[in-house]
């Protein structure tokens, strides 16, 4: 008679010269546990602090460009060489924008180097070294140079994760000074609590003092934060099916009694079409939609409404372009 579906299995194996019995799970139960083993991994490393939240922020932000027309270019050579060019134009101001950036990995050694120019005429290089000196540490260096002004600045970046915890440390060089750029990060079986701090070596103060506490599960998100003792804002993420995803944040200010609230969804149509909506207690609706014309080519519209003067004009409508090779 075969076991019961998850039972354990009585094998025979020879182990000395000696046939003994060796009790082994089925394929599919072990499967399940590497899965759950493997889960349990991943979620005990904690996000940085600037990712907290991010699965709401997410469902607030993507898939919308209100009074812009963007285009986006993505390629990578055979050699492992990306170049990522950006424009836009903004329907109101006629002003229009550029950048163009090139990373190349060596993978053997960790490096990542960065190059950047964008149509301020601003041109930056950032190189990073990952998992070398440490496991879980991650160094690099930031500079950036303005031609037409002359003016320079340079910032050394510092990360290093593992189960638990995840820090960050960064010195920006300013003109005006440097200042140190903290973060701390730690997490148990979900639960999240997270430290963000800025000082300011030339007036020896704390510029910057930022609080947050989130839960963190498979398919739902907590998030609450306190910005300088004056800011208070939350959010939660709930992934209701493999094609529908919710958020929703509020925010407020202390000293006043605005309360800033927003719901929005996210709609997978299928796997090239996706349609998104927001609205907030202003009454700003937003609407997107994204589809995949073929692979590698991308189109979204949006438009943002105001709930309050519907027939009055001044809504906004955007359309972007994406296309990657």
């Amino acid at each position: 008679l075969e076991p019961a579906e998850g039972r354990p299995r009585m094998r025979r194996r020879s182990v000395g010269g000696r046939e003994v019995a060796v009790r082994s799970l089925p394929a599919a139960a072990r499967l399940a546990a590497a899965s759950s083993s493997a889960a349990a991994d991943k979620m005990a490393v904690p996000p940085t602090y600037a990712d907290l939240g991010k699965a709401a922020r997410d469902v607030f932000t993507k898939g919308y460009g209100f009074g812009l027309i963007k285009l986006d270019l993505k390629t990578k050579s055979e050699n492992g060489l990306e170049f990522t060019s950006a424009g836009s134009a903004n329907m109101d101001t006629a002003k229009v924008a550029g950048s163009l950036e090139t990373k190349y990995k060596w993978v053997d050694y960790g490096l990542t180097f960065t190059e950047k120019w964008n149509t301020d005429n601003v041109l930056g290089t950032e190189i990073t070294i990952e998992d070398q000196l440490l496991h879980g540490l991650k160094i690099g260096f930031d500079s950036s140079f303005a031609p037409n002004t002359g003016k320079k600045s340079g910032k050394i970046k510092s990360g290093y994760k593992r189960e638990h915890v995840n820090l960050g440390v960064d010195v920006d060089f300013d003109v005006a000074g440097p200042a140190i750029r903290g973060a701390v990060v730690v997490g148990f079986e979900g639960w999240l609590a997270g430290y963000q701090m800025t000082f300011e070596t030339t007036k020896s103060r704390v510029s910057q003092s930022n609080f947050a506490v989130g839960y963190k599960a498979e398919d739902f998100q907590l998030h609450t934060n306190v910005n300088d003792g004056t800011e208070f804002g939350g959010s939660i993420y709930q992934k209701i099916s493999d094609n529908l995803e919710t958020g929703i944040n509020l925010a407020w200010t202390a000293g006043n009694s605005n309360t800033r609230f927003g719901i929005a969804a996210k709609y997978k149509i299928d796997d090239e079409a996706t349609c998104s909506i927001k609205v907030n207690n202003s009454s700003l609706i937003g609407l997107g939609y994204s589809q995949i014309l073929k692979p590698g080519i991308k189109v979204s519209l949006s438009a943002l409404l105001d709930g309050k003067n519907i027939n009055g004009g001044g809504h906004k409508l955007g359309l972007g372009f994406e296309f990657e090779a």
